[in-house]
């Protein structure tokens, strides 16, 4: 959330922030109303409990003291309600976009910042990673709608050891890049999945809740990752703090979506590596080129050809300041899909989950927090089916997964 003080001294910044991420500007009146009401109500409250104590100092026991009592009786609940509601209200308004996000109101306005790489010319017609998953015997959604629904897959042999070459590849890279290796738990109580912006209602909603428990199915280690250090100060001599998690992801995926969201594009589970940095306000531009830097090298290495996108005001979402997309090259749909995110969301999650660091003067601020993909399970094999592809159906492994996987090719197995 943002501080309500920024808001009270910058409301009409506010309000123009909100409409630019194509967000109600009404929320921000509403805030201020609900401010003013409890500023309101903390005063008559401290006032009433002031009177209630000099009447209790003065030893009186008379109708005073019984109206003072029960005036407080009626302010204090009031003050909690109003306390609950501006929290509420307060979470309606979304993080402000840095002065250098380009203006846009969707997808549209979304701008193109570089490309890697050169789209892969077949000599054939090339299949999609369903058919040549299928036809491998490495893919599977047949089986997986049979027993999970629609949008769940099973993966055999070469698919899987692919998976986990990914799963390696990432994590040896980052770890020596400095990033802590973190297995996060793929469960996490209400207070993180929301504090970091993922839904389980509504037209976005992606989190799965468990009924009767305090708890729902994460989308992404970012969540985890930041519930890790709540309601903590971190000293500033400590920061950054760079984690890479690995965990299972699970999303709803609620809405409609386009024909080439089939099969791997867009699916309910899969895994994925996630970079974390906890840092210093002044530094979180740095260690957000830092991570959109390492996602780069990751597809550099995959040798994939990619494209850096930079999201417009009206397609960050609610949390990021500033958000970079890395998309691949995919064949079949003769055009790039996103791979990657990393968003700087510089002291939004911070506020939400109470994490600060202390200064070297003492005192206490708000951290920033930057949060990266590194690999994922789902659109990343698709990728390297679509583009490292044979004539005869095979694919070719990357040259920098080879180690992990211990083949240089996935062909159909003789059974």
């Amino acid at each position: 959330m943002l501080d309500i003080t920024f808001i009270r001294e910058n409301a009409e910044k506010v309000r123009k922030g909100t409409v630019l991420k194509g967000m109600d500007p009404s929320s921000v009146d509403k805030v201020l109303d609900l401010d003013a009401k409890r500023r309101e109500l903390i005063q008559k409250v401290e006032e009433t409990r002031k009177r209630r104590n000099e009447i209790a100092k003065g030893g009186e026991r008379n109708e005073a003291g019984k109206e003072v009592k029960d005036l407080l009786k009626a302010l204090e609940p009031e003050l909690k309600l109003v306390e609950e509601e501006l929290k509420v209200a307060l979470n309606l308004i979304p993080n402000m976009p840095l002065d250098v996000v380009p203006t846009g109101e969707g997808e549209s306005g979304n701008i193109e910042v570089r490309k890697w790489g050169e789209p892969k010319k077949f000599k054939f017609a090339p299949k999609d990673h369903l058919e040549l998953g299928k036809s491998l015997g490495i893919l599977d959604f047949e089986t997986g709608a049979k027993v999970s629904g629609s949008q769940f897959y099973f993966k055999y042999g070469d698919g899987v050891l692919l998976d986990m070459a990914l799963v390696s590849y990432a994590l040896d890279l980052l770890s020596k890049e400095g990033f802590t290796p973190v297995a996060t738990p793929d469960l996490a109580k209400s207070r993180y999945y929301l504090g970091t912006g993922y839904s389980p209602r509504g037209d976005e909603a992606q989190t799965y809740e468990i009924k009767d428990e305090d708890l729902g199915l994460i989308a992404t280690a970012e969540v985890t990752l930041a519930g890790k250090h709540a309601d903590e100060i971190i000293p500033e001599d400590k920061l950054p703090i760079k984690y890479v998690g690995y965990s299972h992801c699970f999303r709803q995926e609620a809405g409609a979506y386009g024909k080439y969201s089939k099969g791997l594009y867009r699916v309910h589970q899969f895994t994925k590596v996630e970079m974390f940095i906890y840092c210093k306000p002044e530094d979180s531009d740095h260690f957000h080129q830092l991570v959109l830097n390492m996602e780069e090298k990751i597809y550099q290495g995959l040798e994939l050809p990619y494209r850096v996108v930079e999201m417009c005001t009206g397609d960050l979402g609610a949390m990021a300041a500033r958000k970079f997309d890395v998309e691949v090259w995919m064949p079949t749909r003769e055009d790039y899909g996103e791979v990657t995110s990393t968003s700087n969301c510089t002291d939004y999650q911070a506020r939400n989950l109470n994490i600060k660091m202390k200064k070297k003067d003492g005192t206490n601020e708000y951290l920033h927090m930057i949060n990266g993909t590194a690999v994922v399970t789902s659109r990343v094999p698709l990728a390297i089916m679509e583009n490292y592809q044979t004539e005869d159906g095979s694919i070719i492994v990357p040259e920098v997964l080879r180690k992990y996987m211990g083949k240089d090719i996935i062909k159909l197995q003789s059974k």
